[in-house]
């Protein structure tokens, strides 16, 4: 690995132990039960996940693979970035259509995730594959996104619809501190999944195969094996539902019996009763007016607005206003 393909770690393990201990005593003592979403992924997880990308039912990765080949050409003609900045960038597998699209222009690649295996992996391969490229992976999460890598202009990526995990409250404190680091010439690249018929989107997260069940009691183990928890997955079943006030997939583990839970490391004994759901996921779906509005709060004016035919999963381009 050259001098210039590095990864710098800002967030620990013992960090990241922390978080997940702050966010589990919080989310096990309120009113209902709430895990973040982000514990999904562990190694195991994120293989669900990546199965979840193939299934028949779940249409974001593929659709926003097809707009991100038809239209990173324009984004690369558009933005004429000197950096790209990924936020949440796992693999780095869809980027590389933003990497081939931006080779005239583009002088390093920042893919920002809190796995830094994930980071250490994407790294090496991206920079075997674009050897000209300085690849500069930044262990962090979203909170942390000040001072990174590279010159201007500067786009940032943040894709898969995972803005719609975010409660809004969240997605305008997130989207404030994009633009704060956004100077005039830079672009944020969003993907957002769009408001559609109900009977599409519960199927997307509650297969035919149970896939995304699987994925959903995974959480579960995940808790088991960090802090010493003693979850019975089988105690669990996996809902998907539509909140159509809200426009957004919930996403819950429902206790078929009462029980109750010891998490040792938290010195925690938590009750369930049969029937109480705990909320393992919010997945917001959205529309033009509403992303504009958002982009808007910000201080960010959406500039570029690609969908697919059936206005399944959208792209937006946005600037500083």
């Amino acid at each position: 690995m050259s001098t210039t393909n590095a990864v710098e770690v800002r967030l620990s393990p013992d960090d990241l132990n922390a978080t997940l201990r702050a966010d589990v005593r919080r989310g096990l003592t309120a009113t209902p039960k709430v895990l973040p979403p982000k514990y999904f992924y562990d190694a195991r997880g994120s293989a669900l996940f990546e199965e979840i990308t193939r299934l028949p039912e779940y249409y974001p990765t593929g659709t926003e693979r097809g707009l991100l080949t038809t239209h990173a050409p324009d984004v690369a003609r558009l933005t004429s970035a000197r950096t790209l900045v990924e936020l949440g960038s796992g693999s780095s597998e869809k980027t590389r259509l933003l990497l081939h699209a931006l080779s005239e222009s583009l002088d390093c690649y920042v893919p920002v995730d809190v796995s830094e295996s994930a980071l250490a992996a994407a790294v090496a391969a991206l920079g075997d594959e674009f050897p000209g490229l300085a690849v500069r992976g930044v262990v962090a999460d979203f909170e942390d996104l000040s001072q990174l890598p590279g010159e201007h202009p500067r786009l940032t990526a943040f894709l898969g619809g995972t803005i719609g995990n975010f409660e809004p409250t969240e997605r305008v404190r997130f989207l404030a501190e994009v633009a704060e680091g956004m100077r005039p010439g830079d672009s944020l690249l969003l993907g957002t999944d769009l408001v559609k018929d109900p009977t599409r989107l519960v199927a997307a997260y509650d297969d035919a195969a149970g896939v995304t069940a699987a994925f959903n009691l995974n959480v579960l183990s995940v808790m088991n094996r960090e802090l010493g928890a003693d979850f019975d997955p089988s105690g669990f079943a996996h809902v998907a539902l539509w909140d159509a006030e809200r426009e957004w997939i919930e996403m819950r583990l429902r206790s078929l019996r009462d029980q109750r839970v010891h998490v040792r490391e938290l010195d925690l004994v938590v009750s369930f009763a049969r029937g109480e759901e705990m909320r393992t996921e919010i997945s917001a779906k959205f529309r033009r007016d509403g992303v504009a509005a958002e982009l808007a709060a910000a201080g960010l004016s959406l500039a570029q607005w690609w969908t697919d035919p059936d206005g399944d999963f959208a792209i937006s381009l946005a600037t500083p206003a």
